[in-house]
């Protein structure tokens, strides 16, 4: 499974059990009108390196937070997995 397609299963089961009319995923979607909330955001990091093995937030200096889910998933895609 690609990084991308991890980022957006993981937030369609997360936003499933919130709400049940949220936008389509795409790469231009801003992360806060993704139907995620910040306690989303972070089960949805959690979830991340559980499944990928991969933190970007955690040890690595951030220019600025991504706001949209493809820059998200670039994060995700640019970020060295320890394992």
């Amino acid at each position: 499974m690609s990084i991308k397609a991890a980022v957006f299963s993981e937030i369609e089961r997360i936003r499933g059990k919130v709400i049940s009319s949220a936008p389509p995923l795409t790469d231009e979607l801003v992360l806060l009108e993704s139907g995620l909330d910040s306690l989303g955001i972070a089960i949805l990091v959690t979830r991340l390196e559980d499944k990928l093995g991969i933190d970007p937030f955690s040890g690595h200096e951030i220019a600025s937070p991504p706001v949209t889910l493809g820059e998200l998933v670039k994060l995700y895609e640019t970020t060295e997995s320890p394992l």
